[in-house]
């Protein structure tokens, strides 16, 4: 018999948040790498808001999955198998190929070699991986943030956010940030050292909230969230303000587009000479290697902290690992382990 592996894939489309039943695990053949390609067994793979977006048979800004097909993120594996002359049996690589057991490499794809031993390697998921760059190139290439200005993070307790606000302190910014629960704000005043977190759940007048924490008003609204937020905040933003949309939460469980709260402070735009631009980080992905070198380096030396919870179960907890995001029990970057990692990583503290 030949050997088999397992994946997780769409059972049902999503209506409304998603629930563990929308998905289900198929086994099938071991896959075997063509020339050019390789064989990974996968050690952590993630489990994100955005791949909502694709779950509702609708287009949205990337195609949607169809039934039967598996489910798409990111993960980090052993090449245990090769027939591509520059990747070897024993590489550490970050992949985009969904939630599987093992994949196919293929470097015309998403392919990063993951070669500094220094961190574990759910940093390079978290805050070294796909969110941490939609922070950074959001805050550097979008935004081009500028020293001494202040910055909003909504979901700042979230994988992105968390990275951002940390980038934007770092940077020499004052950084408020919103989330959800005592919890999450104590952790962005105390370990993230941010200037100031506020509880939406808990402010019964958000732009009030954020407006005594920010009198000289907003240079940069890092957004996570969607149009109710970001209309909230506009009317506090000063002159060439400008907000980076990275995500829009709120939206992703609302089937009919047309429900989606629209934004109605448009007037600031041009009395406060307003930018307000969206990012797909996969536009960077050439600039990423100095990106993570340096977040790397802040890592090392402390200024940055991760922002990751690993989740143990194996394949069979991904669908309800997905499901609790949408019921905000996630705290950073949300993994699933699938198996250990190699020894010459340092142990994930998580």
């Amino acid at each position: 018999m030949s050997a088999m592996t397992r994946r997780v894939v769409l059972a049902r489309f999503c209506d409304g948040p998603p629930v563990a039943e929308d998905f289900r695990i198929e086994e099938a053949p071991m896959p075997e790498p063509r020339d050019g390609q390789f064989l990974v067994r996968n050690i952590l793979i993630s489990v994100d808001p955005g791949t909502r977006a694709r779950l509702s048979g609708k287009p949205s800004y990337i195609p949607p999955l169809k039934l039967g097909a598996t489910v798409g993120a990111f993960s980090i594996g052993e090449i245990i198998d090769s027939r591509h002359p520059d990747f070897a049996p024993g590489e550490i690589v970050s992949l985009a190929d969904g939630w599987a057991e093992h994949v196919i490499g293929d470097p015309r794809g998403f392919v990063r070699r993951i070669t500094d031993r220094r961190l574990p390697l759910a940093a390079w998921l978290g805050v070294l991986g796909v969110s941490g760059m939609t922070a950074w190139f959001g805050l550097h290439r979008v935004a081009n943030l500028q020293a001494g200005e202040t910055v909003v993070v909504t979901s700042a307790a979230g994988a992105v956010g968390s990275a951002a606000g940390q980038l934007a302190r770092i940077h020499g910014c004052k950084v408020i940030g919103v989330a959800g629960g005592p919890a999450k704000c104590d952790w962005l005043t105390g370990p993230a050292r941010l200037d100031a977190a506020i509880d939406y759940k808990a402010t019964g007048d958000l732009p009030a909230a954020i407006a005594a924490a920010a009198p000289e008003g907003v240079d940069v609204l890092f957004d996570n969230v969607g149009n109710a937020m970001i209309d909230r905040i506009i009317p506090l933003m000063r002159q060439n303000g400008r907000i980076v949309v990275s995500g829009q939460v709120d939206a992703y469980n609302t089937s009919d587009e047309l429900a989606v709260e629209g934004i109605r402070n448009t007037r600031a735009f041009i009395t406060h000479r307003l930018m307000m631009q969206g990012l797909v980080v996969f536009d960077d992905l050439p600039d990423w290697g100095a990106a993570e070198a340096t977040m790397a380096n802040h890592m090392v030396d402390g200024s940055l902290m991760g922002r990751w919870e690993v989740l143990p179960g194996g394949l069979e907890a991904t669908p309800e690992a997905f499901a609790g995001l949408f019921r905000g029990e996630n705290t950073g970057r949300r993994l699933v382990r699938l198996a250990p990692d190699p020894d010459d990583f340092p142990k994930d503290p998580s």
